[in-house]
């Protein structure tokens, strides 16, 4: 998994796979499922992010992702 942030965009992005995403579905305003062609999650990604969170959670997220 690999977490990145956009900070001038304020956009948060979560990569669940290395696959290559075919679509994505807005699950909630601002947020986005990018899937493949057979409907498998690749990334996570969220706009606004910073009024959804805290965004400093998002790397301790990946770092217990790491450590698992």
């Amino acid at each position: 998994m690999k977490i990145k942030y956009d900070k001038e965009a304020d956009t948060a992005y979560i990569q669940l796979s290395s696959k290559k995403p075919d679509g994505a579905v807005e699950i909630a305003e601002g947020v986005a499922l990018h899937t493949t062609a057979n409907n498998e999650i690749v990334s996570i990604e969220i706009l606004d992010a910073s009024r959804k969170f805290p965004v400093k959670t998002l790397y301790k997220l990946e770092l217990s992702a790491v450590g698992s």
